[in-house]
């Protein structure tokens, strides 16, 4: 995090996160295989998946991670809220540094990577591309100010179902400190167009234990709202509104089919993203699920005919 460019932050994570599960970064998942498409006339023969012949009497070729690029949607909450922090940076730094750190990992695996940072509007939005220079523009974007009077999910999540009209990943990094009424609708949009989606929750560990001791002045980091406070005294209430809020999400979440992630700023950036390439490892599966039902599909109706 003493690292002042983004960029060149978020390499030192991804490279030493590649180092620690021994993968080359230059080659990453590229020849893992994803899932099946129909054999068309000049496809290499050595790809024919035969058990799957024998089973569906029909050509099937396998597919590769470097022929089923992942189009991602990064969102990044910047409101004030995100300004906040008692570990020597903010949880907006980072959200920031996860974001990029993302961005980076994705592009290494020749994945379309888009942006969109929001606080109680829209602010930047950049379509998802793989492309020289892209990446360069997504770090700047992310390196904008936080800025708004408040925390607001519902214009990037309606924003993002509009945009995005190509099944992808879509990835929220916010704190979520903001109402949580209507977030199953959205949520569910996104999830109806067949997107995954992950909500990375960033908060300060102070936020999540209350752990203050004496009286003091506490500011509204979005209202400047200034109210003097004794934590001994509100403490319980605090803790009993925060879980509240906590199980409400997770909730949500659950109902929506929705990967939820809490990551304290205190924790190394690289568990945030072994959590990330575990969670795109399950989506595989469901991918190679589905195609595999939609193979067999064809093959169950001809033959009752």
């Amino acid at each position: 995090m003493k690292i002042k460019s983004l960029e060149l932050r978020a390499r030192v994570v991804v490279d030493g996160f590649m180092v620690g599960i021994h993968r080359s970064p230059w080659h990453g998942f590229s020849v893992e295989f994803t899932d099946y498409r129909q054999y068309s006339p000049g496809d290499d023969v050595r790809y024919l998946d035969w058990k799957l012949f024998a089973r569906q009497d029909r050509y099937y070729i396998k597919r590769f991670e470097d022929e089923t690029n992942l189009r991602c949607y990064l969102v990044a909450d910047l409101s004030r809220s995100m300004e906040f922090g008692t570990t020597g940076y903010t949880k907006a730094e980072y959200a920031r540094t996860c974001l990029a750190t993302l961005g980076y990992f994705l592009s290494l695996q020749c994945d379309a990577v888009g942006l969109l940072t929001f606080d109680e509007t829209i602010g930047e939005y950049l379509p998802p591309r793989y492309r020289p220079g892209h990446l360069r523009r997504l770090m700047l974007g992310l390196e904008r100010a936080t800025s708004g009077q408040r925390t607001d999910l519902a214009p990037p999540l309606e924003q993002i179902t509009r945009l995005a009209t190509r099944r992808g990943l879509v990835v929220l990094v916010s704190d979520m400190l903001a109402p949580v009424a209507g977030l199953a609708r959205q949520l569910g949009y996104l999830r109806s167009q067949g997107h995954e989606v992950i909500v990375m929750r960033v908060l300060d560990p102070a936020e999540v234990s209350f752990d203050f001791d004496d009286p003091k002045i506490f500011e509204d980091m979005e209202s400047g709202r200034r109210l003097f406070v004794d934590p001994d005294a509100i403490r319980r209430s605090y803790l009993q509104n925060f879980r509240q809020h906590a199980q409400e999400l997770d909730e949500i979440c659950r109902q929506q089919g929705v990967d939820l992630l809490t990551l304290q700023t205190g924790k190394p950036l690289d568990e945030g993203l072994l959590e990330f390439v575990r969670l795109r490892s399950r989506y595989r599966v469901r991918g190679q699920r589905r195609m595999a039902g939609e193979a067999s599909r064809p093959a169950q109706q001809g033959g009752s005919r």
